[in-house]
């Protein structure tokens, strides 16, 4: 069940220059920023640098997306290669999306997309960044594999009273016609349910240095932080055997937070809460899982 939430938009060239300031003052946490689209640096979005730096003026967490023309997995890696090229030295406080939407990506089937979401995220995050999916909920029930589902940071697009999809995502694109004070015309509306900022940052994510720490929140924002003890539940989620490990085995049911470090994203978990803290970690604790696939016990 959804219960924390974070509100944002999302914007492109086509909201035109943008007040984020009063963006700002409205009550919105974050900003989604397009960076460009299609295989090639050159087809970066004229106002991403723009959008990019007056959103950091006026302390908006920040995120970025690259709309996809790709119709394989080898376009889509160089679409990652073109992105990776624009986004280069610059912080992001929240996922780095892949766009999906056409109708010729769709036409190629679901094992294509699906490589095509692998093939994207995979290169980003091999780059250092945290990398999700951003589609609507129909095609990401037809056209994405559960596992690919999953497996990345998600944000669904569905513009109704409340988002039906049935798995796991962390970001709601709710509407398409928002008036928001300092957005000429409409803008997409977006409610956030994962402290993506908390993970990214503590976790070395996204042009953020390992060694960063989280600082607490200059406004008003939910946090999915757990802490030693807590109960928590999975639901079909990679259990790590590290917090650098690449693959790992599926995992579901009650388990308990060994302690509160937090490695790139990940925490260690046990089966008992007698179990917590307790050494030697090789014999009590089961393993490492990502926060954003913790659900509150």
């Amino acid at each position: 069940m959804k219960t924390l939430t974070t509100a944002g938009i999302d914007v492109s060239k086509y909201q035109g220059d943008v007040d984020f300031a009063a963006v700002k003052r409205a009550g919105y946490d974050f900003v989604i920023i397009r960076a460009g689209y299609g295989r090639y640096a050159s087809q970066k979005d004229p106002l991403f640098e723009s959008h990019y730096a007056k959103a950091k003026k006026a302390g908006l967490g920040i995120g970025t997306y690259w709309y996809s023309y790709a119709t394989s997995a080898k376009e889509a890696a160089e679409e990652a290669k073109a992105c990776l090229e624009v986004i280069r030295d610059k912080q992001f406080d929240y996922p780095v999306f892949f766009d999906l939407e056409t109708p010729a990506a769709f036409a190629m089937g679901k094992t294509v997309c699906s490589d095509m979401v692998k093939s994207f995220c995979n290169a980003l995050e091999s780059a250092g960044y945290f990398a999700g999916l951003y589609i609507s909920r129909s095609p990401l029930e037809t056209y994405i594999t559960a596992d690919v589902a999953k497996r990345y940071a998600l944000w669904i697009a569905e513009y109704a009273d409340a988002c039906s999809y049935d798995g796991a995502y962390g970001m709601w694109q709710r509407s398409s016609t928002g008036n928001v004070d300092g957005v000429n015309g409409d803008v997409d509306l977006n409610a956030c349910y994962v402290d993506y900022p908390a993970i990214i940052r503590g976790g070395g994510f996204n042009g953020y240095p390992r060694s960063s720490q989280t600082s607490a929140p200059s406004s008003p924002e939910p946090s999915l932080r757990f802490s030693a003890g807590e109960k928590i539940v999975l639901r079909d989620a990679v259990l790590y055997a590290s917090a650098t490990a690449v693959r790992g085995s599926k995992k579901s049911g009650t388990f308990y937070l060994y302690d509160d470090a937090v490695v790139r994203g990940r925490m260690r978990i046990t089966n008992a809460k007698e179990h917590v803290g307790k050494t030697p970690i090789g014999v009590y604790v089961t393993g490492w899982v990502r926060q954003i696939d913790m659900l509150p016990g």
